[in-house]
């Protein structure tokens, strides 16, 4: 499922006790085979990824995440930790969660998370679709052997075969019945197959056992020294970033369907929290989690008791359901994520490429590259900047002035459009200090001045009027622009009445 759901979901109305604990237990079942399938991504014991979707899941809707938002082990995070994990193993994996959780909380301690409204539309796109671009190439390894070759032609053969009947199964029974979830019968179905079948083909047990009680308390092994922070500082940042990013997207996607508002800093440090518990408790971390999120939202579990009740559902499968998890083929779980990357991916935005600024295309396709070649953060930070440059190069050519000249001789410039940085250059062309004559107005009535680049652009433009021995009268500019002007400031001519009140973006004003 996408991130651009329908403005509101007719389900959205009060569910009914039993309709709503069959939809938990229905996300707990579906968090099983995606925590496990995150845990081979990331390189790590499935009981890792089991216990992040737990802890993290529980803790965060305790502490008061989002409510209606399921928390848990999730691709983007798994896709960053897979270099980590190969390069220094586990322990600095447990360390780096729980500095990445120190990170969130003091991000929500300092009320940063309203920052998420700045994301635009396209960066938006952009994010869902790099996310399911990573998570659909991260399968690959599902079809290699453990020196990353190709699996024989047989073995690959029935591989595909598996993984292409999970995939109709979970894409058609839909449209039969809604009475069971495609993903348990595809699991169920798919694994009794290859049981009963006796087809020789990986399973979850073939792997790892993933037999387990509760989550054992374990400090990390790791050197407690300046190297080891150089290490885990940079991909705790990074996944810090991506767990909030990804968090409050979500939180901003159930907040259109629903028609409430989340609370952002207390979202960011619930997921702190959670993943500072979770790293001490031999888990992966993790963050919200767009799909599991809306089903239960459509589902009409609108409070934080049903993130609680699902991570406990879960828990009940680890404690209880362990041999039965490790009889699932792997083949089956690359299935699920499959369909998770087709779920994901926002096949709408092929339409709006031309349909929408070329700009706009431009800043959601970058967003996709950079995620697929770097990490969630840094593409999301780079494409804000992005979109930010291309909204000041956009409007830099909306600046323009209206000439006339009266019956005395006096020529008047009626400035319109933002003057700022961009427009600082094409504000000073517009003007012809040498040949206007002595007596010139420089009317600012349909322009605002922004910053202090503007600022000083009127400067110069005044003093190169005063060079040329002309009269510069400047009008409708707001007392704090006259503060600022250094050059120009006896220039302008107050009016109270007809005068801006707004504020000048500068430094010497805050």
């Amino acid at each position: 499922m996408g991130i651009l759901p329908p403005r509101r979901h007719p389900a959205l109305r009060t569910a009914p006790i039993g309709r709503l604990t069959w939809t938990i237990h229905k996300c707990a079942r579906a968090l099983v085979p995606e925590a496990v399938a995150f845990a081979f991504v990331a390189g790590v014991h499935p009981l890792t990824g089991l216990y992040a979707a737990f802890m993290v899941g529980l803790i965060t809707a305790c502490i008061g995440g989002r409510p209606g938002m399921i928390s848990g082990a999730t691709g983007a995070l798994a896709v960053v930790m897979v270099a980590l994990v190969a390069e220094h193993g586990i322990e600095y994996l447990f360390a780096t969660v729980v500095l990445m959780g120190v990170l969130q909380i003091g991000f929500g301690l300092m009320k940063l998370g309203k920052f998420i409204r700045m994301v635009p539309y396209p960066v938006m796109l952009g994010f869902v679709n790099g996310l399911a671009i990573v998570i659909f190439l991260a399968q690959f390894k599902s079809f290699q052997t453990d020196d990353d070759s190709w699996l024989p032609g047989g073995d690959l053969g029935l591989m595909i075969g598996l993984v292409v009947l999970t995939m109709a199964i979970m894409h058609f029974l839909p449209k039969l019945t809604c009475a069971v979830p495609a993903g348990l019968v595809a699991i169920a179905g798919i694994s009794c197959i290859v049981i009963f079948g006796g087809l020789d083909t990986r399973t979850v047990g073939d792997i790892a056992s993933i037999g387990g009680g509760l989550p054992p308390f374990h400090i990390p092994s790791v050197p407690l020294s300046l190297d080891m922070l150089i290490i885990i500082f940079p991909y705790a940042v990074i996944l810090a970033a991506i767990g909030l990013i990804e968090s409050l997207l979500t939180m901003s996607v159930i907040d259109e369907m629903t028609e409430t508002r989340g609370h952002g800093n207390r979202v960011c440090i619930g997921q702190g929290a959670s993943n500072v518990v979770t790293g001490f408790f031999s888990g992966m971390g993790g963050c919200a989690m767009i799909g599991q999120s809306m089903i239960n939202i459509t589902s009409g579990g609108l409070r934080n008791l049903s993130g609680i009740a699902a991570a406990l559902f879960l828990l009940s499968f680890i404690l209880f359901g362990s041999g039965l998890i490790e009889m699932i083929p792997i083949a089956v779980l690359a299935g699920v994520m499959f369909m998770v990357v087709l779920g994901t991916f926002e096949w709408g935005s092929f339409n709006l490429l031309n349909k929408i600024p070329r700009e706009d295309s431009f800043v959601g396709i970058l967003v996709a590259v950079v995620t697929v070649l770097t990490d969630l953060a840094i593409a999301v930070i780079v494409s804000v900047i992005a979109s930010a440059l291309v909204f000041a190069w956009t409007h830099a050519r909306h600046i323009y002035a209206e000439t006339s000249t009266d019956e005395h001789g006096v020529k008047t410039y009626k400035v319109n459009g933002p003057l700022f940085f961009a427009s600082a250059h094409r504000f000073s062309e517009l003007f012809d200090p040498k040949n206007d004559p002595i007596e010139v107005i420089m009317d600012f009535a349909g322009s605002r001045v922004a910053d202090h680049s503007a600022i000083e652009a009127i400067d110069n433009l005044a003093e190169r009027y005063t060079r040329a021995g002309k009269n510069l009268h400047l009008v409708h500019l707001s007392p704090e622009c006259k503060q600022l002007l250094e050059k120009a400031g006896d220039l302008v001519e107050v009016n109270i009445k007809e005068d801006p009140t707004y504020h000048v973006a500068d430094n010497k004003l805050a």
